[in-house]
């Protein structure tokens, strides 16, 4: 058990969640605004993705990010940004008898410097990386692909911009890659990783599998945990528990209890709430960059 964790907001992510709560933010403004709110309901890390304005879909135009970043660095709150660089890794085959050509409906496959355009020129505190490719949804041709040589061309690339890469794993075999690429030089310890549960063909949310995940951590990682759904919550109070730090938001869950439709502030503060009862101490942001000892802390603060 640990006693001070940081909490990250996942703001918007790039699925369909807009189309069952009004509260999802879509446009550069209202992303940013509910980063903002949720940094002041305690949130010291926001995690971003944008979407195009008109589709309300997930997008990865450097116009939107840059949007959306200079209304937050330009606020009264000082969040450490978490940029997603998942965006671009999308394949969506064809039918079972004949996967090609992909169906350009829902395929956005880029390159490892394409996925990055938005990270080298905002240089934000922290990026993603997803440390695997995986089957996502129930009867769907859609795969996130992530290949083991395009990760270590998005890793070195990161380090040679100063990001801290934030570790995106959704199994436990994703983890043999994070070890290969701390061993390789690529990540710098001690690496920063979120552990992703519950999300269908990943790793799911019960306790055994979390703790099989845990123990195969890399020594001395610092790590986040969060489920989906109506887990998150539960997730947000496990997190300590298990050595970890917490993220919620709209990305992952839009409810705050059933039926309940929830903003970015309310769940943020009711982890706040969770956390605090348990005597755990919620960290600020500039706690968390000393934690981290992130870099660009000077940019952010522009």
């Amino acid at each position: 058990m640990i006693s001070e964790v940081f909490i990250t907001c996942a703001v918007t992510g790039s699925g369909d969640a807009f189309e069952r709560s009004p509260h999802v933010p879509v446009t550069p403004d209202q992303i940013a605004r509910s980063a903002i709110e949720a940094t002041r309901a305690g949130a010291a890390v926001v995690h971003i993705h944008v979407r195009d304005p008109t589709t309300r879909r997930g997008s990865r135009d450097p116009a939107l990010y840059r949007a959306v970043v200079e209304r937050i660095r330009e606020a009264d709150v000082n969040p450490i940004i978490n940029l997603t660089a998942g965006m671009g890794n999308g394949l969506v085959l064809g039918d079972a008898e004949s996967p090609l050509p992909p169906n350009p409906a829902g395929t956005d496959m880029a390159g490892a410097r394409e996925r990055l355009v938005h990270v080298e020129e905002l240089r934000p505190e922290i990026c993603t990386l997803d440390c695997g490719s995986m089957n996502w949804g129930a009867g769907s041709q859609y795969v996130m692909v992530n290949t083991a040589g395009t990760l270590r061309a998005m890793a070195a690339h990161v380090k040679e911009l100063g990001v801290r890469p934030e570790l995106e794993v959704f199994d436990a075999g994703q983890l043999v890659l994070v070890r290969d690429l701390i061993k390789e030089g690529l990540i710098d310890d001690p690496a920063l990783i979120q552990l992703c549960l519950g999300i269908r063909y990943g790793a799911p949310d019960d306790p055994t599998t979390l703790m099989a995940l845990v123990h195969q951590l890399p020594p001395q990682a610092i790590y986040s945990i969060f489920s989906i759904g109506r887990m998150q919550l539960p997730y947000a109070a496990l997190a300590p528990l298990v050595g970890a730090n917490v993220r919620v938001g709209l990305e992952d869950n839009i409810y705050l209890s059933r039926g309940r439709l929830a903003t970015n502030a309310e769940l943020t503060q009711r982890a706040v709430e969770i956390l605090e009862r348990m005597g755990i101490r919620v960290m600020s942001p500039d706690q968390v960059r000393r934690k981290l000892a992130l870099k660009f802390r000077s940019e952010a603060q522009s």
